[in-house]
């Protein structure tokens, strides 16, 4: 009984230590709506071969997601835009692409949210600037000619992100790379001083801008495309919007590869690039590259290890980059060469 008893001893203690020795190392991924669809499905499996890590994920926007990176509060900031120039003197970060994604113009106009209405960067600044308040505005016809006479006299109401957000970076960026004098005013960011427009409702996170433009007839929203599947449970139209070629073009997996073709060769080493607004006849106008923002030093070497194998998995071809991932949340592979860049980046954490 005493030899059975100190066995049993000997294994708690074994098993004590073992427990300590092998714990979780903890990653804290923040950030960005517009990926947290995929960061969710990709972590799920991710855990369930790779015991040795535990990663929390919050949807909390593009523009907490790289403060608290910088902070270090998370170990992964999530954001649909890479850090600026500015920011990146202050703080350097790595700025790695793990997916590609696009962005919806969605709206709420009873009886015409079953067709796609054509819609431009200039109209939406119009719209957004306050310059164009009524459906039925001359330049929205004009765009619609098909449609004309069922727009309606109904004042636009415009919903914006309230949060801090990567959508805001890459719908701005088409305003202000398609009309000028948006470039000159608002410009783009994760946070922006919207011009004064009293119909103008501000909204949190993507699932806010679904819920609010659901419940708002009349209304017009930015939605990233991997709520998709939520724009249509509500029943919302979406828009054709048109591109530098002057065609009006759909997000599809079509038209969102043109425009990352366009620009694959012409991403940087740093990989911080704008694919708003690419050249091409196909190319969508609002496609963007899915950031992870990295500091590159990590508190320690378990630390730094995990978070290294999880992207490495992110971005391969046997891992995160898996149709059956990517297409759930209507996103795209990363490109060969982008694969090899964002991995040449993933190798600096230490």
């Amino acid at each position: 009984m005493r030899k059975l008893n100190a066995l049993v001893l000997i294994g708690l203690l074994v098993a004590a230590v073992g427990g300590q020795a092998f714990a979780a190392t903890r990653l804290l991924e923040t950030g960005s709506t517009l990926l947290y669809p995929l960061m969710n499905l990709w972590v799920a499996d991710y855990q369930r071969t790779h015991r040795d890590v535990q990663i929390t994920t919050q949807g909390t926007g593009s523009g907490t997601g790289i403060s608290q990176a910088i902070s270090g509060v998370a170990q992964i900031g999530a954001s649909d835009a890479y850090m600026s120039d500015a920011q990146m003197r202050q703080s350097p970060m790595l700025n790695i692409p793990l997916a590609i994604s696009a962005q919806q113009i969605n709206y709420n106009l009873p009886g015409l949210n079953n067709v796609h209405l054509n819609l431009s960067g200039p109209v939406l600044a119009g719209i957004y600037g306050g310059r164009i308040t009524m459906w039925d505005d001359a330049q929205i016809k004009a765009l619609n000619p098909h449609f004309a006479k069922r727009l309606p006299h109904r004042g636009i109401i415009p919903i914006h992100r309230a949060d801090g957000s990567g959508d805001t970076f890459i719908f701005t960026q088409y305003l202000s790379k398609s009309t000028p004098w948006w470039n000159g005013g608002p410009g783009y960011g994760t946070t922006i001083s919207w011009p004064s427009v009293s119909a103008a409702v501000g909204a949190n996170g993507n699932p806010g801008m679904v819920q609010t433009c659901k419940a708002t007839p009349y209304s017009i929203a930015y939605i990233g495309v991997s709520f998709l599947n939520q724009t249509n449970a509500a029943g919302l139209g979406y828009a054709a919007l048109r591109n530098r070629a002057g065609r009006f073009v759909l997000p599809t997996a079509m038209t969102i590869g043109a425009d990352a073709r366009e620009l694959e060769n012409s991403t940087p080493a740093d990989e911080r690039i704008s694919l708003i607004f690419a050249p091409g006849a196909q190319s969508y106008p609002i496609i963007n590259y899915e950031y992870a923002i990295i500091n590159p030093h990590q508190p320690d070497a378990a630390t730094a290890g995990a978070l290294k194998a999880f992207l490495k998995w992110a971005i391969s071809k046997n891992g995160g980059q898996q149709a059956r991932f990517l297409d759930a949340v209507h996103f795209l592979p990363l490109p060969a060469r982008v694969i090899r860049e964002s991995g040449a980046q993933i190798n600096k954490i230490h």
